[in-house]
């Protein structure tokens, strides 16, 4: 009787865990980036009353008999497929497209010497200094001209950086030398290429990304970041377009991945499956107090 107790609380705990994760997706529903969880379950050990028996010369064979003692939380998954693109017409919202498993690089460093994250928000800002940032002030990582930026002629020049998979903060300056920033504009490949007011474009840098064997490895931080894992793999480097690499849509932003309609089913069957379980502790409790009944 006492097993059927345990294992209906076993049963309420982990419906428990899975409302918690529930709750958690629909209250990020409009998190820029945001990739919802999944929680999934798994049987306990079993009591075995009696152990399998192979067939002899007079029987055949035995299967076990064995008795459940409920359920565990098993895993709680990130679902790391992307969301929806929504447009800003924002020149610093940027969107990775076709790349699930490309992220943009921040750290804490002017250097990739830093303490290196991870997100899939990709609405940034730019400093005083015109350092490109997150809203939480981490700088974002690419690839920069070594000998100061770059007048653009007929071609982009080829950033040397890129090839060495060499990290550095980017950076839109107000001026360069006497001239003063008109306009920019980031381009499909993650080149950030600034108008001043001398008449020339010049190649500010390249936005960089990280790919990773197992994304969903990946540890979540909070406020929109993740950090590399032993299980997320070694992060690849590389940028926008790169063989392997999303696309970069500038005026744009990854919107959630959740689906509400499936967040709210799941809702209904966790409610549903909570009561049931609390429902066979009730019954089983009733079955202890009739045994309790029979001596009057």
């Amino acid at each position: 009787m006492l097993k059927s107790l345990y294992a209906g609380v076993s049963g309420m705990r982990s419906q428990q865990t899975k409302m918690d994760v529930i709750a958690n997706n629909i209250a990020n529903a409009s998190t820029t980036g945001f990739k919802s969880g999944r929680v999934r379950f798994e049987d306990m050990i079993s009591q075995i009353d009696s152990a399998a028996q192979g067939a002899n010369n007079s029987r055949g064979g035995v299967n076990a008999q064995q008795i459940g003692m409920g359920v565990q939380v098993s895993g709680t998954d990130t679902i790391m497929t992307g969301g929806s693109l929504q447009g800003t017409g924002r020149g610093l919202d940027f969107g990775i497209q076709n790349g699930d498993n490309s992220f943009f690089i921040v750290s804490d460093s002017r250097t990739g010497d830093g303490t290196l994250q991870y997100t899939r928000d990709g609405g940034f800002f730019t400093d005083e200094e015109g350092n490109l940032v997150t809203a939480s002030g981490m700088r974002v990582m690419g690839y920069t001209p070594t000998g100061g930026f770059e007048e653009i002629g007929d071609d982009i020049p080829e950033l040397p950086e890129a090839n060495n998979k060499e990290l550095s903060s980017l950076q839109i300056p107000e001026k360069i030398g006497d001239a003063e920033l008109q306009s920019f504009n980031i381009d499909d490949t993650g080149n950030i290429i600034g108008t001043y007011s001398d008449g020339n474009s010049y190649l500010l840098g390249r936005v960089g990304l990280a790919n990773f064997t197992n994304p969903d490895g990946l540890e979540k931080q909070g406020g929109n970041l993740y950090n590399q894992t032993a299980n997320s793999g070694i992060a690849q480097v590389g940028a926008p377009s790169d063989e392997g690499f999303g696309v970069i849509r500038s005026g744009f932003l990854e919107m959630s991945n959740v689906d509400l309609a499936n967040e709210f089913t799941d809702m209904i069957v966790t409610s549903r499956a909570y009561q049931a379980n609390s429902r066979a502790i009730t019954t089983s409790d009733e079955m202890l107090q009739e045994l309790l009944n029979l001596k009057r």
